[in-house]
């Protein structure tokens, strides 16, 4: 029998489940998974790992916004990936997504590809950034611990010696 599984995420404790957890509940998912954690990278997602075990051939994951399941969207594409292994839909009510309709996939592709560009131009434009930064004279890294006289010091004594510093 196939189900529809919901998944609702919330990033920090004094944010409220209500509004995800009534809107899945009201396109009758029987099972909602919750869970109170950020999205940043590194900070495993218990609730989701769950939720993606849970769900079986046929069923259907529901979230309310993409920003709930996926940090980014090589994330959110990687997630689409172990679904369509399992042969499980995916629903996103606020942007229309459906993956077990044609127009469904096409509007995913279509935000996949329109990300991929934005991401494109964020490095770019970061890119130049950091270029006209460096023409200025600006230094990237952690500071120096050595003082310059220090540095001439240690290079004069390395000249001296086959010793290394």
């Amino acid at each position: 029998m196939t189900c529809r599984v919901g998944y609702a995420r919330v990033s920090s404790s004094s944010q409220s489940f209500q509004s995800q957890k009534q809107r899945l509940e009201a396109d009758r998912c029987v099972r909602v998974f919750q869970e109170k954690c950020s999205a940043r990278e590194g900070v495993r997602r218990e609730e989701l790992a769950r939720c993606l075990e849970f769900v079986r051939e046929g069923d259907t994951l529901v979230v309310t916004k993409l920003d709930r399941i996926a940090r980014s969207m090589r994330d959110f594409v990687m997630i689409v990936a172990e679904l369509q292994r399992k042969n499980v839909d995916l629903v996103v009510l606020d942007q229309g997504i459906d993956t077990s309709t044609s127009e469904g996939r096409l509007l995913f592709n279509m935000l996949g590809a329109f990300a991929e560009f934005e991401n494109d131009l964020r490095r770019e434009r970061q890119f130049e950034g950091i270029q006209r930064a460096r023409s200025k004279g600006v230094r990237f890294g952690r500071p120096q611990s050595l003082s310059p006289r220090d540095a001439q010091e240690l290079r004069e004594l390395r000249a001296g010696t086959d010793a290394s510093i």
